[in-house]
């Protein structure tokens, strides 16, 4: 086409501009005045108008914000004027808001309060979503303006912000095919989308076979060994679904609590056959939609010029690179994998003693029986410390911390709409009075809510205009539920849970910065860990203890007694702990780091992958990976390491908190301005140097865990 008609249709189509501009600001209203999730938001701080939203919103809200969002890219490629910073990289970062909004509500739903009907939808929306992110990053004349400001950066006198920005945006589109060729482009769209429909697809599988199963009790002679409370909890469920006895099923509390103390070893062989071959055939086969995962993982990395997917993965991590992940999984395997066999060895022998012939614990046994020797040698087991961790005294124990360390304060609003009664929605406020943010809670499991534990937003903060918003977060999880005679009393596992969370959502509401793309949790995989873990290290600490764990039904402290077990048993099983980590981390790498299309048996391609960390045998047809949801649903492919490099991290800045006072407001601030407001503004090394002072090693980990003394 010559130059003269490709220039006259450019100009037709600037010249057309203001009038599509102009149509769009009169129609626009009246589609938003008849879907909630297109107006304005008429909330306390302008917060998700749950109560409002029904189903058949989502769709026609997601077309209509696509169609939002490539008006305000036209304008940016259709501008005339010389590509700057401002209207080139500033102008793509702030466009798309409303469908950010519309999809965070939406995929945030479809993880805490999902059915049938979000499910179908989603699968409709997926590959439009895709193909509408890829029309963005595979814009060649949106490209051309990005790269022309790009190629001028050492001449803009950016901050370091604005070049974080400027850097990420620039690789964000060559690593989305940018500047692979036409025939690449169009393979890379048909292998993004094929991505996207997949890691969807596993996800929703895992979901509905967690859902399909229940060991339904008739007998209360098969009850031997469970604990009231967890009878109780049985019998709730089972008459929530109009059956006579007690229902355990696959979501965390009760698979967990069955596991840890059921006496019949039959029935706890069984439960664990239905936990670990989720998704293995049937109706939910995940074996399959791996497959797929893995092959179009590595053929984008391999359109991209990458000889693996991890390869692609870890250049924007601080691992860097595969060799680093192995350097530290192998140097953990070397300090925990002896201390393992060990623990493996002294559960083996208590089993034989309590039971008094031979017996192989097998894995279905482990939680059974560690948990018993834990008793034994300790005193201590999650029945004793349940009356001691009451939500809602751990709701102020948690919360307080905060105020404790950071002096921000929190306020139920119930004028806040939220997406089921069970959420609550606080208002958080800063040390001087300030409103800081929106955070929600919800804790217990729901046949509509993914298991697991996580921390999300509905928005994010930034400076937008010159005004700061500030970001609305929500922490999900999956804690045991109240019963008809007692309130939800939580164990040590299900506080600590609660407080990693909480982490993560410490990250989000001191998030300072002007950009929403390097705001809050926004920064590299295994950097984003390090917030959460560390507060963890707090539940050990008599101190914090003392402040919050209250015997619920006389209001009396956690004895002496109890808080020292606690602390002589922090490190139980530590070694067996850490090699099960291991265990997924090795498995995440070698589906990643395959550099040929996978053609193996998954469940040879697993056992060989994990051999090396395993204690005991694997119980015949159980699998990892089918349903691992972290790296195929989650978003930590070739991350999940990230766990690990993190805990090495927390260990070595919380031996900070313990040099100077765990609350010392010094060492506080220092961790909210240098760590947690500054999200992805700089690269996460050199903020955690500026922090402590030195770069992290593993001694403070395998301090901490009693390895090295």
């Amino acid at each position: 086409m010559p130059n003269r008609i490709k220039n006259k249709k450019r100009r037709q189509v600037t010249a057309y501009l203001p009038v599509i501009i102009l149509l769009l600001i009169t129609v626009y209203p009246m589609v938003q005045a008849k879907n909630p999730l297109l107006s304005k938001f008429n909330t306390p701080h302008g917060t998700v108008p749950f109560d409002k939203i029904n189903i058949s919103d989502y769709e026609p809200a997601f077309e209509e914000a696509m169609k939002m969002h490539n008006l305000e890219i036209q304008k940016i490629t259709s501008n005339n004027e010389t590509p700057t910073f401002q209207n080139t990289i500033e102008a793509l970062e702030y466009s798309g808001e409303r469908l950010e909004k519309v999809s965070n509500v939406f995929f945030n739903l479809l993880s805490a309060e999902s059915n049938d009907e979000m499910m179908e939808i989603s699968k409709r929306i997926q590959p439009k979503l895709t193909e509408h992110s890829n029309n963005i990053s595979l814009n060649e004349r949106l490209f051309q303006r990005v790269k022309a400001v790009y190629e001028q950066r050492n001449q803009l006198h950016l901050n370091k912000e604005q070049s974080r920005l400027l850097q990420n945006t620039y690789d964000g589109f060559t690593d989305q095919g940018a500047n692979l060729s036409p025939d690449d482009k169009t393979k890379y769209r048909e292998l993004s989308s094929k991505l996207s429909s997949s890691t969807l697809l596993f996800g929703q599988n895992s979901l509905k076979a967690t859902n399909a199963y229940t060991l339904l009790i008739t007998n209360e002679k098969d009850l031997a060994g469970l604990p009231q409370d967890v009878i109780d909890a049985a019998a709730l469920k089972a008459d929530s679904k109009e059956k006579k006895g007690w229902i355990f099923d696959l979501s965390a509390p009760s698979y967990i609590a069955f596991m840890k103390y059921s006496s019949k070893r039959d029935l706890r062989r069984e439960l664990y056959q239905a936990y670990n071959t989720k998704c293995i055939g049937g109706e939910y086969n995940n074996l399959p939609v791996i497959k797929d995962i893995v092959n179009t993982r590595l053929a984008i990395a391999r359109l991209m010029g990458y000889d693996s997917y991890a390869g692609r993965v870890l250049r924007k991590r601080m691992a860097a690179n595969s060799d680093n992940v192995y350097q530290l999984l192998n140097e953990l395997w070397t300090g925990f994998s002896a201390s393992a066999m060990q623990e493996y060895r002294e559960v083996q022998g208590f089993a034989i003693g309590k039971e008094g012939h031979s017996i192989d614990v097998t894995p279905y046994d482990w939680s059974y029986y560690s948990d018993k020797l834990k008793d034994a040698k300790y005193e201590l087991n999650d029945e004793k410390i349940r009356p001691y961790f009451e939500l809602e005294n751990v709701k102020k124990g948690v919360f307080g911390l905060a105020t404790r360390l950071y002096g921000i304060t929190f306020k139920k609003n119930p004028q806040i709409p939220v997406y089921h009664p069970e959420v609550e929605a606080f208002e958080v406020y800063d040390k001087t009075g300030a409103y800081l943010a929106v955070l929600y809670t919800d804790f217990f499991p729901r046949e509509g809510k993914r298991s697991g534990a996580w921390m999300t937003e509905y928005q994010g903060q930034e400076v937008r205009n010159g005004k700061t918003i500030r970001p609305h977060v929500s922490i999900v999880m999956n804690f045991t539920r109240p019963t008809a005679t007692k309130p939800a009393l939580l164990t040590f596992d299900e506080v600590e849970t609660f407080l990693h969370e909480f982490g993560h959502s410490l990250h989000g509401m001191f998030a300072s910065t002007t950009y929403p793309s390097l705001s809050g949790t926004s920064v590299y995989r295994d950097f984003v860990e390090l917030p959460s873990q560390l507060m963890e290290n707090f539940l050990i600490e008599k101190e914090y203890l003392d402040s919050f764990a209250v015997h619920y039904q006389t209001g009396e402290k956690m004895p002496q007694e109890l808080v020292d077990k606690i602390i002589n048993a922090a490190n139980f099983n530590v070694g067996y702990l850490c090699l099960r980590q291991l265990s997924f981390a090795y498995l995440d790498m070698a589906f990643h780091t395959i550099t040929e299309p996978f053609a193996s048996d998954i469940k040879d391609f697993e056992q060989e992958a994990v051999r090396k960390t395993l204690v005991m045998p694997p119980v015949e047809g159980t699998l990892i990976s089918p349903a691992f949801n972290h790296i195929f649903s989650g978003g930590y492919a070739a991350g999940y390491y990230s766990y690990k490099w993190a805990e090495v991290l927390d260990a070595d800045a919380f031996a900070l908190f313990k040099e100077k006072g765990i609350f010392n407001p010094e060492v506080a601030r220092s961790f909210r301005e240098e760590v947690l407001s500054k999200g992805g503004t700089e690269d996460p090394m050199e903020l955690y140097i500026r922090f402590r002072g030195q770069k992290p090693s593993t001694e403070a980990l395998m301090k901490r865990s009693g390895i090295v003394r």
